[in-house]
């Protein structure tokens, strides 16, 4: 009785939460579409009435205006005519793939005894670029979320051309419009590795190549990576979704009601069943439609409306993207189930419970390589929740990312939205282009956490120039800021995993069968081909006898064109209006983001409350981390390890005492150490990069918690005498080099310096015991 009292307690506490935030969210949306239609009145029609025009003007302008308005509306037409035949070409060409740049065909994966409808491909320098094979090679993942491959290089100023224009080779990882029978994501995997060594392969001199993820391809990344961990180089993801259930529940309005969708639609068998209809093949136009369905306003007005206003120059940009978000892939029924049951609902991906081909699971521990991970505030469909929170999961601590001598480097933009990640040419020219640049300093790292800054430098003739440094993070700080309600708003997403898993279960038993029986590969093609974002594609061509006018019609209208300007008073009530229908459509959005919000946590919430809470609290006391860090396995084996090792670890432990602590590391520190890396390597340790990494985090782990014992521990590490006078050797070269004393040594170095140098004097004329068995 008292159990159940406390649950009632709980579900009347979370109504009454979602309740004043459900009110909050309304007020904001009325506030908001009101302050939008009173900025329309002041700036645009106060502005008309304190100028009106005399009455034989009137008719003037309003014969001009609506000869615009009618020669406008015919090119406008026509462009979604040219947008129609696009489709129709692209769909009979076999909807390649949309790169700017010429490729050559590498690995065709059709071809495997597993096969799968992915290739590896080679990007072609355009004239004027030349690349270095021996420079280390970039490998591009596109999302295959119901678009076809190539916004990592849609145009110039793109992933492609970035790292192109920087001398690097670039491969780009495509697939086909038609996935081959029986292919998984396993499978996909496995070709995705095979692409991998085979680019090894072809620059044996070159350093392992960087692999890049935009997206789903993000994650794809990732789980490459984790299931091949010697061949792959830093992994940068853009805008990946890895921890799904994450978002920014605030104040605000809803942000992310992508994540909610699982809930709302009950689970993983709205794709099943999607996919059965399709006869085993799911249809990539509902995924993209998911996502034209999140900015209404954007969908069926603004990019309409912008195209109309400017239609004398806006066509070409609005139907070389269009070739993109009109080309439309499918999916096999295993690839969706696979997506949607680990990564949208079960947010799987990060725990370990997915499986490779080969039965090993997917550990993103195991990954050697700096992770790089790219985010912005003004994405609604991959918010910085879902790109970074998965750190938290895996991790768990600063500690054991540095024990693990891993790097992460976090890049947040604050506006960009979701596609503007990887299309827009601003952020390839900004921070694509610095990723590129500054990958070597990144693998110079010591591990850790690390928030990379760009700023920008105004030079005297008006160019932009760029300064990156980092500054190191604690991943509990980051977590914490992120999430403000310490992601206890995750909590009801284990209802809806629990609730997906018995109707996934139920639609197998009852529904399949029938829903398999019934469908046909007639009927599946028919359903695509009727499937709302082709039909308005097609119906507007060629195709349609009904328009043969309008080509010609518009030839005739440019030949003869009546433009008006922006500041026509008519053109500037048209612009009124369409904000007003703009803020309108806006206005619904922020509402019905509100209601699902709304409606999924008193749903889920209060299931949760009611049978999953407890289960929830048990788990989290019985993995709660101890009180004392020091309790960690990974301390504890670190610590343990104070006065193991030989001259790196005692190299490493000496270099990060001497190190400055808590200032951002300026990119011309790393670039000096990199020079000195090369200069002093006789003098040096040879290690691969991932053994000094994981031994500067073990180090780094000993200097914290027992700095005493850290320095006093010295001689045992440094035992032999040859170790002892190349470290002392190294140590006296370093701190005499004109370029360290340019950098200004602190008084805290000198003294650690003075302390490092008396523990070694010391050990030396005291009697060396033996080395221990």
């Amino acid at each position: 009785m008292t159990n159940l009292t406390e649950h009632v307690d709980r579900s009347q506490e979370l109504a009454a939460k979602v309740g004043r935030l459900y009110r909050k969210r309304t007020q904001l949306a009325q506030e908001r579409f009101q302050e939008r239609v009173q900025r329309v009145y002041q700036q645009q029609v106060a502005e008309l009435m304190a100028r009106p025009p005399a009455p034989w003007e009137i008719w003037t302008q309003w014969w001009e205006y609506s000869t615009d308005f009618a020669e406008r509306s015919l090119l406008f037409w026509d462009t979604l005519r040219q947008r129609g035949n696009n489709f129709v070409a692209h769909e009979e060409a076999g909807k390649p793939p949309v790169l700017h740049f010429e490729y050559e065909m590498v690995l065709d994966a059709r071809r495997r005894e597993r096969p799968v409808n992915y290739a590896l491909v080679r990007i072609v320098p355009p004239p004027g670029v030349e690349v270095d094979p021996k420079r280390r090679p970039y490998v591009i993942i596109d999302p295959r979320a119901g678009h076809g491959p190539g916004i990592g290089g849609f145009k110039d100023d793109s992933q492609v051309g970035v790292a192109l224009r920087a001398g690097h080779p670039v491969y780009f990882v495509i697939f086909f419009p038609e996935p081959e029978p029986d292919q998984t994501l396993l499978d996909v995997c496995d070709a995705e590795q095979q692409f991998v060594r085979k680019v090894r392969e072809l620059h044996p001199e070159s350093p392992r190549p960087v692999i890049v993820g935009n997206c789903q391809g993000g994650w794809a990344a990732m789980l490459l990576a984790a299931s091949n961990p010697q061949d792959t180089g830093p992994i940068v993801i853009n805008g990946a979704p890895m921890s799904y259930w994450g978002g920014a529940l605030s104040e605000g309005s809803g942000d992310n009601p992508m994540r909610y969708a699982g809930g709302l639609l009950g689970g993983t068998w709205m794709a099943s069943l999607a996919a059965d209809l399709g006869n085993g093949r799911f249809d990539g136009a509902y995924l993209v439609e998911n996502m034209e369905n999140l900015n209404p306003a954007n969908t069926f007005w603004d990019r309409y409306y912008h195209l109309f206003a400017n239609v004398d120059t806006e066509p070409p940009r609005f139907l070389e993207f269009e070739r993109w978000w009109g080309g439309f892939y499918l999916l096999n029924r295993d690839e969706i189930e696979w997506i949607v049951r680990e990564l949208f609902v079960g947010n799987r991906v990060w725990s370990g419970d997915a499986q490779a081909a080969n039965g090993k699971r997917f550990d993103l521990r195991e990954i050697q390589s700096p992770i790089i991970l790219f985010a912005s505030l003004g994405d609604n469909i991959t918010p910085p929740q879902q790109a970074f929170n998965w750190v938290a999961d895996v991790f768990g601590s600063t500690d054991e990312i540095k024990s693990r001598g891993q790097t992460i480097v976090g890049l947040l933009h604050q506006d960009i939205g979701h596609l503007g990640i990887f299309v827009s040419g601003r952020v390839a020219k900004k921070e694509h282009t610095q990723i590129v640049s500054v990958l070597k300093s990144i693998e110079a790292l010591p591990p850790g956490l690390y928030g990379m800054q760009i700023n920008e430098i105004q030079r005297k003739d008006g160019q932009c120039d760029y300064d990156v440094q980092f500054v190191e993070r604690r991943l509990e700080d980051v977590a914490a800021r992120l999430n403000r309600l310490q992601r206890a708003d995750e909590k009801p997403f284990e209802a809806v995993a629990e609730i997906a898993e018995f109707n996934q279960r139920a639609y197998e038993l009852f529904a399949r069968p029938l829903v398999q029986a019934l469908s046909n590969e007639f009927a599946a093609e028919l359903g695509r081909r009727f499937h709302p974002l082709r039909v308005q594609r097609w119906a507007i061509s060629d195709l349609n006898p009904w328009l043969q006018w309008l080509g010609p019609a518009a030839e005739l209208v440019k030949a003869q064109r009546h433009a008006t300007g922006s500041e026509q008073p008519f053109r500037q009530v048209e612009g009124m209006v369409s904000e007003l229908v703009s803020a309108a459509l806006d206005y619904y959005r922020e509402i019905r983001d509100a209601t699902s919000e709304a409606l999924f946590f008193e749903t889920y919430g209060s299931l949760f409350s009611f049978y999953l809470a407890d289960r929830h609290e048990a788990a989290k006391q019985r993995l709660a981390p101890p009180s004392d860090p020091r309790q960690l396995p990974f301390v504890r084996e670190a610590l343990t390890a104070l006065e193991a090792g030989g001259y790196p670890e005692a190299l490493t432990r000496a270099g990060y005492l001497l190190a400055r602590h808590g200032e951002p590391l300026p990119l011309a520190r790393l670039e000096l150490k990199e020079q000195l890396l090369r200069e002093y390597a006789d003098l040096l340790p040879d290690l691969p990069r991932e053994q000094a990494r994981r031994i500067r985090g073990e180090q780094e782990i000993i200097c914290r918690y027992e700095p005493e014992q850290a320095v006093a521990s010295l001689p045992q590490l440094l035992r032999d005498p040859e170790d002892r006078r190349r470290f002392l050797t190294l140590l006296e070269r370093l701190v005499s080099d004109p370029r360290i004393q340019a950098t200004g040594i602190t008084e805290a170095q000198r003294d650690m310096l003075a302390r490092i140098r008396g523990v070694l004097d010391e050990g030396e004329t005291q009697p060396r015991r033996g080395r221990p068995e």
